[in-house]
């Protein structure tokens, strides 16, 4: 059993990456359903929460059916990230999780995020800062480096762990690369191998599918994995996941009846959860995938993505369902 301080997270747990306007309670609450095992909110500036602003706020709400769940926070200024993780601690969660791997230019330019990994010993102090004010596990998630010249991530890994932090979760991708390239998951194998390394490494970067997963976890050893965009509009793949390695066999694909359902409770909660006109706008990144693969289907799509009203939004997916049979399966 892996187990975050004294959180049990699985024998192999499969993580929700914490992905910008993606990991947002109502697609946590799909991907919870279908079998991911630890989630993690979006990220959420420490700035902002100490601030009181409203976004970075509304990103603190977390839900029972949820646990255990992580708030991940992000900044590059230790008192306020310091101040930022008590906040996010009295929002109750299991787990604080600090970003220390996000690329895009806004944030890693500012020196957070990815961007602290130019500066390994504040990236230790902050990590230690915020292990010493909160009474919750700590854990982070990180990148190889800044660029191939920068990788030290044994070194990293090794004084996030001195100064207390109880996980670890490598994306296998310098900054430089962004989201181009193909993930190096030797990097992450020699973290979690190195001899002085007894916090459980989860590897993150290109898992979309059963067969890799199962390769990665006996190739690369690590205690778990992490899966971001492959599980947008396709919530399904961690129960997929944990049927192949179990049973060395794949699950039937999810029938148009179970995609249409599960379009329709995602957008339900989307609209209950953020103002209506946000909530539609914001569903329209998971319509492509849920209906991934149907021929004929760009009528529908476009739709979809064009409608600003609730009622024709449910009766689109209703004439999705009626038009397309539950036999239909998607390879």
């Amino acid at each position: 059993m892996v187990k975050i301080g004294n959180i049990e997270v699985g024998e192999f747990p499969l993580l929700l990456a914490p992905m910008e306007d993606v990991s947002d309670p109502p697609f946590r609450a799909v991907c919870k359903e279908n079998g991911a095992d630890l989630m993690y909110t979006e990220f959420i500036s420490s700035e902002g929460l100490i601030r009181n602003a409203e976004k970075s706020v509304q990103k603190l709400d977390i839900y029972d059916y949820e646990r255990p769940i992580g708030i991940q926070i992000f900044g590059d200024k230790i008192d306020s990230m310091r101040e930022a993780a008590a906040i996010a601690e009295a929002a109750q969660p299991e787990i604080i999780d600090i970003n220390y791997g996000c690329p895009v230019k806004k944030v890693a330019c500012k020196g957070a995020g990815a961007g602290i990994l130019l500066d390994i010993p504040k990236m230790q102090a902050m990590a230690g800062e915020i292990v010493k004010q909160v009474s919750l596990p700590v854990t982070v998630k990180t990148r190889l480096g800044w660029d191939d010249s920068t990788i030290r991530i044994v070194e990293v890994a090794k004084r996030l762990q001195d100064v207390g932090v109880q996980a670890l979760t490598i994306h296998g991708r310098t900054r430089a690369q962004m989201y181009k390239g193909v993930a190096d998951w030797t990097k992450i194998a020699e973290v979690k191998n190195h001899p002085d390394i007894h916090i459980p490494i989860f590897g993150n970067g290109d898992i979309d599918s059963p067969e890799k997963a199962l390769e990665y976890k006996n190739k690369y050893e690590v205690d778990g994995i992490m899966i971001g965009r492959a599980a947008i509009g396709y919530p399904w793949i961690f129960n997929e996941i944990k049927h192949f390695m179990k049973m060395g066999e794949h699950l039937p694909a999810p029938t148009m009846e179970q995609r249409v359902s599960t379009a329709k409770k995602h957008l339900q909660f989307s609209l209950e959860w953020k103002n209506e006109l946000q909530g539609i706008f914001e569903m329209r990144r998971h319509y492509t995938n849920y209906f991934r693969g149907i021929p004929n289907f760009k009528p529908f799509r476009t739709r979809l993505v064009e409608s600003e009203n609730p009622n024709e939004l449910f009766d689109i997916l209703d004439e999705i369902a009626a038009e397309f049979t539950d036999a239909f399966a998607i390879a």
